[in-house]
């Protein structure tokens, strides 16, 4: 299928071929029959793709002070690749879609397959959208008409958070697609509208919907004309949806409401706010956000979870469906904003000149026959049945800017990578030389050729496809954790023992340069270990805090720790103990101490700290025994105290991937002993789940 894409780095908009996304859980799958291209937003997307290097940075100084940051700790060339990865990772642009139901997710109760949908999926001839962002079209609504809800519900949120009640005068200011959407909605509520525009077709295009419309150029003072209109009171209410860099409009805005009057920022605008403005009106002032309550809830979005009308009454969905319903009554006419229609592949009519004079709105029109194919070859090659033929399942930001650039540099072979939407995976391959972009991962395991299957997804979804590719008799290479409970673990084992194929967890750290230096220097004898990492917070919404999809950060995270001192200690871990900082203890922590007790007599603390400073070495090891000490920095530096013929040992930071890689590809080539025992594995597996029992429970607990 095709998908509009915005390439950051080079600002390129691009028409890509990608496979076709499977429709997964709670959601719908959509062939898509239109989509409305949102001019102000997307444009901003694309000039900032077109930005310079500097222009990018200026733009976003708070990044910039993350990448300085990040230079400090790790260093220039580490800091440089993580930079220009994110960069080589496109937009999908996009968030106005209509079409018809395909197919429907498991648990998806609302729709069936031939429905006509709008959604807020992106410019993709397919798209896979979950159940709570999709929203039924009636009958006497077109698809073109009906592009236009998710823009509505952005104008109508912001009503809502306005409040407005009947005959009070509301001004919006920016009378683009956005503002004249709202301004509608605003006289369709009984208010009396009043909107300010510098370009003179969108003002005509006003004053035919009835709003008392103008445009300041031609030297109309926008707070007098306000205060004029109002017999002196002022505004009741600002909605502002103009995209500008200055801070005259919030200025402006607050100037002509009247006391205790209401500003809502839709748009996109400078806000250096002047107190005396806001203190001695006492305004109020609010930013929406999109569509409407729910928007960036994982619960909501994803899980499918409602808010009870009786308490959140206005929802996105709902919100999509108040629009699509003043479509139908005519109460909202959408139809004369159509500035043009353009057929898909000739998207660059739209795209090319985004600034055109009068464009208000542009509806993309999609292929009735679109082909719907879960692969596409990217890079022809014949592997001849070598070995060591590698399928990749997932393709997120560690795939694209660790795992494929260390399998390149080893000379695997690339047959497939899979991700659930299509476009990573295709874009990916495009850029490692991958044969094969699926969404799809039996595909890998299908194909007799492919012997190697790598697994970079989310973290619930590790062990149903560790298990998979065993049953398959495939050798599987998983980053950790191997899975998130004990239960998932015995499957494994089981199905382990059944299997032709192997298994490796991605512990890289053990294969550092640091770590396999300072394990010749110690030996295998009883130490004493610290080890130390300055993980950094997460915000609480990401993935990996959710118990159920990422397991928490200490199965997710800390058992690479784990793993390192088991190998450090040359022994398995016999008990675990963990303690959380704070006085209720909670499984779901990122604050903790964990101690190992190992059969050889070692011992081990693991200290995983989020709430330490960025300037401070992420990771730190110190190894203590028979009177010598070493410690080991960030990966960087290795010092060590009274070792006879050594010091000290540098290195560019290595965390181990490429040894790992290069070592996996030759067992998987030759033969010989897994790279990482599959006891140890284990061993690492049952402590990181003992940590979080240990922690439950408040006592020791022993390894079987």
């Amino acid at each position: 299928m095709k998908q509009i894409i915005q390439d950051l780095k080079n600002g390129q908009t691009i028409l890509e071929e990608v496979p076709a996304p499977q429709v997964k859980s709670g959601c719908v799958l959509i062939q898509t029959t239109r989509t409305l291209v949102s001019l102000g937003t997307e444009r901003m997307l694309v000039e900032f793709g077109k930005a310079s290097y500097i222009e990018k940075a200026r733009q976003q100084p708070d990044k910039v002070k993350m990448v300085l940051d990040k230079m400090k700790t790790d260093g220039v060339m580490p800091t440089v690749e993580a930079v220009f990865n994110k960069l080589n990772q496109p937009l999908p642009l996009g968030y106005c879609n209509v079409g018809k139901v395909v197919a429907v997710g498991k648990g998806v109760s609302t729709f069936k397959v031939g429905d006509r949908v709008a959604s807020n999926g992106n410019h993709a001839e397919f798209v896979n959208v979950p159940e709570n962002l999709v929203a039924s079209i009636p009958d006497n609504v077109t698809d073109e008409e009906a592009a236009f809800t998710v823009i509505g519900s952005i104008g109508l949120q912001g009503i809502r958070l306005l409040n407005p009640t009947f005959g009070e005068t509301i001004v919006v200011v920016g009378l683009g697609l956005i503002g004249l959407v709202t301004a509608e909605l605003l006289r369709a509520n009984g208010c009396i509208v009043i909107g300010f525009d510098f370009d003179p077709q969108k003002v005509e295009m006003a004053k035919s919907k009835g709003i008392n419309a103008i445009n300041p150029a031609e030297g109309t003072d926008q707070v007098k004309y306000v205060l004029e209109q109002t017999n002196n009171i002022g505004a009741d209410g600002v909605i502002i949806t103009a995209s500008a860099k200055g801070n005259e409009i919030i200025s402006q805005s607050a100037n002509m409401s009247r006391k205790r009057g209401r500003i809502i920022l839709v748009g996109v605008i400078g806000l250096d706010i002047s107190r005396a403005d806001f203190y001695e009106k006492e305004l109020t002032f609010q930013v929406s956000c999109s569509y409407g309550a729910g928007r960036y809830d994982e619960d909501y979005e994803q899980k499918g979870n409602d808010y009870p009308i009786g308490y959140v009454r206005w929802t996105e969905k709902r919100n999509f469906e108040a629009i699509l319903q003043a479509i139908s009554s005519k109460q909202l006419q959408v139809t004369p904003l159509i500035t043009e229609r353009v057929s898909l592949n000739n998207y660059e009519e739209i795209y090319g000149d985004m600034k055109k004079a009068g464009s208000i709105a542009s509806i993309l029109e999609f292929p009735e026959n679109s082909q719907r194919t879960n692969v596409v070859t990217i890079t022809p090659n014949n592997f001849n049945n070598a070995k060591g033929v590698y399928g990749i399942v997932g393709a997120g930001n560690y795939t694209s800017s660790m795992i494929i650039p260390r399998l390149k540099e080893v000379n695997a072979h690339l047959k497939y990578i899979a991700s659930a939407g299509g476009l990573s995976s295709a874009i990916l391959a495009k850029k490692g030389g991958i044969t094969n972009a699926t969404t799809d991962y039996q595909e890998i395991l299908n194909d007799k050729e492919v012997d190697t299957v790598i697994i970079t997804t989310r973290h619930d979804l590790h062990a149903g496809m560790v298990m998979k590719g065993l049953q398959a008799n495939k050798n599987v290479f998983v980053e950790k954790p191997l899975c998130l409970n004990t239960q998932e673990l015995e499957e494994i084992i089981t199905t382990y023992k059944e299997s032709k194929g192997t298994l490796t967890v991605g512990f890289n750290r053990r294969f550092a340069p640091l770590a396999t230096k300072m394990k010749s220097l110690v030996g295998n004898g009883p130490k004493n270990i610290v080890a130390t990492m300055n993980a950094g917070a997460i915000p609480p919404e990401v993935w990996v805090h959710d118990m159920e999809v990422g397991g928490g950060r200490i199965l997710g995270e800390a058992c690479h720790y784990v793993d390192l001192c088991s190998y450090l200690a040359g022994s398995n871990v016999t008990e675990v103990c963990m303690n959380s900082m704070g006085t209720n203890p909670s499984d779901n922590t990122d604050n903790v101490s964990i101690l190992l007790k190992y059969e050889n007599g070692t011992n081990a603390v693991i200290n995983y700290f989020a709430n330490g400073s960025k300037a401070y070495s992420k990771e730190r090891v110190e190894v203590f025994t028979q009177e010598r000490t070493l410690i080991m920095d960030n990966w960087r530096t290795l010092k060590g105290y009274g070792f006879k013929g050594f010091s000290t040992a540098k290195t560019a930071q290595d965390k181990g991937q490429k040894v790992q890689f290069k070592l996996l590809n030759e067992r998987i080539q030759t033969g010989g002993e897994p790279i990482v025992p599959f006891d140890s594995i284990i061993n690492t597996t049952k402590a990181s789940i003992a940590a979080i029992d240990s922690l439950k429970e408040g006592k020791w607990i022993k390894i079987d």
